[in-house]
């Protein structure tokens, strides 16, 4: 069972959307983008987790919005012209919840395919740190980091952004 557990999570061949943090490059299935959308207001919210930068309101909804370089504990920088909001479908427990993240910069729309992906590699110790990365995309001059969206926050961090939707 725990075999089929892990093979799940490795990067299957498909459409990612790539996006920057910092100087590297990253990827999302595109099924699980929903839009992209330039920096907007942001509401803050007290006292939620130090990566949530608070919640949005698209089209009439309320949408908890998360900083991927302070969750990756990344340093932090200015919002430009090019810093976007990704929205994203995530899974949580039985539901789909949707979310924004917030990332430097939206690259493109990519094809990789399985002899492209390599497994995530081993750091060692506890997995847990790195368990949202499936892969590595292996393109011509770059490298992608493959993420499972649904991973990048635990069951517990999940919670959280749900409490600051509602």
């Amino acid at each position: 069972m725990a075999t089929e557990a892990a093979v799940a999570r490795i990067a299957q061949e498909g459409k990612y959307l790539s996006f920057v943090l910092g100087s590297e490059e990253y990827g999302l299935e595109i099924l699980k983008v929903q839009e992209i959308n330039g920096m907007m207001d942001i509401t803050r919210v007290p006292r939620t987790p130090h990566y949530v930068r608070g919640v949005i309101n698209l089209r009439g909804r309320v949408i908890p919005i998360i900083s991927l370089r302070d969750k990756f504990k990344m340093p932090s920088i200015e919002d430009t012209e090019k810093t976007c909001i990704i929205v994203v479908q995530v899974q949580y427990q039985e539901d789909s919840l949707t979310m924004g993240i917030i990332v430097d910069e939206v690259s493109e729309v990519l094809t990789i395919g399985a002899e492209s992906i390599e497994p995530p590699p081993s750091f060692g110790g506890g997995m847990e740190e790195t368990d949202y990365i499936t892969g590595m995309g292996k393109l011509t001059d770059k490298v992608v980091i493959l993420l499972d969206i649904d991973r990048v926050l635990d069951a517990e961090e999940m919670k959280a952004i749900v409490d600051t939707a509602q």
